[in-house]
This record gives C-alpha cells, sequence and structure tokens, in this order.
C-alpha cells in the first residue's frame, strides 16, 4: 500500500499558535503510524492573494484569480491528501474569516471533486472551556461535506476524540485533554483514510 498522505491546514491567523500547536499534535499521531504530513497556513497562504475573496466570477470555477501563485501550489497539494486536518479557533462562535475566505477558494477543488472522498478531522480552541469550540467544529464538518468529504468524528470508548472533533482551551500546551484527544483524532484519521483509499479518484 502506498503511504499515506495528510496534510493540516491552520485557519488561525496566528501561525505558531494554539491551533498550530493541536495540528502539529494530530500530525505527529499520523506520522508515528506511518503517514507523510504537512501543514498550511490560511493565513500564509491568503497573504499574496491580490482578491483573498471568492466572487464566484465563473462556474464552473476556473482558478485564473490564484494561478501559478502560492495556493495554487498548496491546492495542487491538498488535491493529493488522503486526508486533510482543518483547525481554527473560535472567533464568534465558528471559524474565522481566514478559513472561510480559504475554502471558498477551493471551489476549483470541488468542481473537480478533487476532495471527494478524502478523510477530513477537525480542531478548535477557543478561550474558555465552553467558548464556542463545537459550533466551530460543525461549521468545519460543513465545509468538509460540501466537498463531498468524508467526516471522522468520534471513536470507540478507547478512541474517544470527542463527537465532533477534537477542541481545547486556551493554551492549548496546558490543556491535557486537548493534547490527547489531537492525538486520537490523528489516529481516526489514519485509520479511516488507510480503509478508505481505494475510493478515492487520484
Amino acid at each position: 500500500m502506498t503511504e499515506l498522505n495528510v496534510i493540516a491546514i491552520n485557519g488561525s491567523p496566528n501561525e505558531k499558535g494554539n491551533t498550530a500547536f493541536l495540528l502539529q499534535e494530530a500530525l505527529d499521531e499520523c506520522e508515528r503510524m506511518g503517514a507523510k504530513n504537512r501543514i498550511f497556513s490560511c493565513q500564509q497562504l491568503m497573504a499574496g492573494e491580490k482578491m483573498p475573496f471568492c466572487t464566484a466570477c465563473s462556474s464552473p470555477c476556473s482558478g485564473k484569480c490564484f494561478e501559478n501563485s502560492e495556493l495554487d501550489h498548496a491546492f495542487t497539494r491538498i488535491s493529493q491528501a488522503d486526508a486533510l486536518i482543518v483547525g481554527s479557533p473560535v472567533y464568534f462562535g465558528t471559524v474565522t474569516a481566514q478559513l472561510k475566505a480559504w475554502w471558498d477558494k477551493g471551489r476549483k477543488l470541488r468542481s473537480e471533486k478533487k476532495l471527494l472522498n478524502v478523510v477530513g478531522g477537525a480542531i478548535t480552541v477557543g478561550g474558555s472551556r465552553f467558548g464556542g469550540q463545537e459550533t466551530a467544529l460543525r461549521t468545519i464538518h460543513d465545509l468538509f461535506l460540501a466537498q463531498g468529504m468524508i467526516v471522522v468524528g468520534d471513536g470507540y470508548y478507547q478512541d474517544d476524540c470527542g463527537h465532533s472533533g477534537a477542541a481545547g482551551q486556551n493554551p492549548a500546551w496546558n490543556d491535557e485533554n486537548a493534547v490527547m484527544r489531537a492525538h486520537i483524532l490523528g489516529k481516526r484519521i489514519f485509520e479511516v483514510a488507510r480503509t478508505t483509499s481505494p475510493i478515492r479518484r487520484r
């Protein structure tokens, strides 16, 4: 079997903050199990875009607004992924503007079915224990579903990554529960991606 390719998307404006930390914990677990991985920052990818917001200028999307850009190269890598782990801090009970703007630019991936049957897992971090993490997780799931992805949630008792994904509280590196669940999410992502590998279009 070929090596699994797991990519993390950091939707935070802070490239090295709480969200990035938990994403890396999940990726470390995937790598330990045998996957190769990569992390992309929405903040960084969108910074060079002259038009950072999708205007649905063509249908199907031609991708002309980001052609040959860093964003274009990232989408090429992402279209080859077996799984995506998407993370965002909680902003007013949902995901960041950076993540949503980046995801909207992925209309070309949707029109080409590049993420069909790709496995998706979600991570969020809030300022308090009950700070909108679950609603932000569900928002990420909705983004996955619109691309035809396979959403990973809770597992068996010993593999409980949280009903909707891994959720943490600032500062995430002091949240032992969040770190544990990020590792479990990484394990679940790897297992489901390995099992579903034959049904992905490449």
